[in-house]
């Protein structure tokens, strides 16, 4: 082996090791979790509903449910009694808003935005491991032009996708935020 060709197989073998040393620090999302080990138990009572939007906060507490159960770490309870974290939210307020019109200047789509406060306690250690108190998400949807423009709860019965829609995007957001600390 020629001293040319030795140093370059040295410098490669080099090159390769402290690439494979250094690492980059990447992971797959929705692997890891920010909670303390002995978290095992996660209590999730029925989120508080401050609006006048019927059975949003059932659906809401459902959905954050039944994303937590698909993480598969946890046994998550919907009492916040003999669990050992407790992920609590209330519901601030719920707005739909015009977002397009047609010729008649008639509402022909809406925006469906949902505010709340989310707190993840630590029962033991009574503290606070996680929380916002302002998330903000919105969903769009189409209107009907056989619902009454001044009753939301029709805007609610007459697409209840958006809202199951919206309540999806926001249990996803809670739980990963709050599992992997973003």
């Amino acid at each position: 082996m020629t001293p040319r060709v030795r140093s370059i197989a040295i410098w490669f073998v080099v090159a390769l090791a402290t690439m494979w040393s250094s690492g980059c620090g990447y992971s797959l999302a929705g692997r890891g979790s920010f909670l303390p080990a002995y978290i095992r138990t996660i209590g999730v009572p029925l989120f508080q509903n401050d609006t006048s939007v019927y059975d949003v906060d059932r659906k809401v507490t459902e959905r954050v449910i039944s994303e937590l159960i698909g993480r598969g770490r946890y046994t998550v309870l919907p009492q916040s009694t003999g669990v050992d974290a407790v992920l609590a939210g209330e519901i601030t307020n719920v707005t739909f808003v015009p977002s397009g019109f047609n010729q008649q200047q008639q509402a022909t789509r809406y925006v469906l935005t949902l505010i709340a406060k989310v707190e993840l306690r630590d029962v033991k250690a009574n503290k606070v491991i996680w929380a916002n108190p302002a998330l903000q998400f919105s969903e769009q949807y189409d209107a009907s032009s056989t619902t009454s423009a001044n009753d939301a709860s029709a805007f609610l019965r007459q697409d209840a996708n958006a809202l199951d829609r919206l309540a999806s995007e926001f249990a996803r957001a809670i739980v990963s935020a709050m599992l992997e600390a973003f």
